[in-house]
């Protein structure tokens, strides 16, 4: 049988409700459950940051998570979604609205498929210090 190729990820982690318990469950749930899939390797430090969009909600506390795993995206994209769905995430008419959980894959293998990296300090900031402390280069 053939080795699955490895994938390094790079997931932008954000919250703003009860967000120091869901962003501690998030990597809870991520670094035990990604054992037979994958590898949590880092986790930035977290910040805060104003809303972006909709304003009329709490402060959000970001940061970013490093795994490696043998799912192709999409997989791995819909496993993010699930547990997004297990810890209470609803999906509202404001997208930008208040939020458990989010969970965005921003770097899969090196390239950057996130135009949010960019424009928002609430990604690159995590992000960027991830990229640091491994050592890795973004395309």
């Amino acid at each position: 049988m053939a080795e699955k190729e490895l994938h390094q990820v790079i997931i932008s982690v954000g919250s703003n409700i009860d967000p120091h318990e869901n962003i501690s469950k998030s990597q809870v749930i991520l670094s035990s459950e990604t054992n037979y899939v994958a590898r949590f390797v880092d986790c930035a430090d977290v910040i805060e940051t104003d809303p972006v969009g909709y304003k009329e909600q709490p402060n959000f506390l970001n940061t970013a998570y490093l795994i490696e795993t043998t799912l192709e995206f999409d997989r791995f994209n819909g496993y993010l979604k699930t547990v997004e769905d297990r810890m209470g995430r609803l999906r509202g008419p404001i997208k930008a609205g208040p939020r458990t959980i989010d969970l965005d894959i921003i770097v899969w293998d090196g390239e950057l498929l996130e135009p949010d990296y960019h424009q928002f300090e609430y990604v690159s900031v995590p992000v960027d210090q991830i990229l640091s402390s491994n050592q890795l280069n973004i395309r």
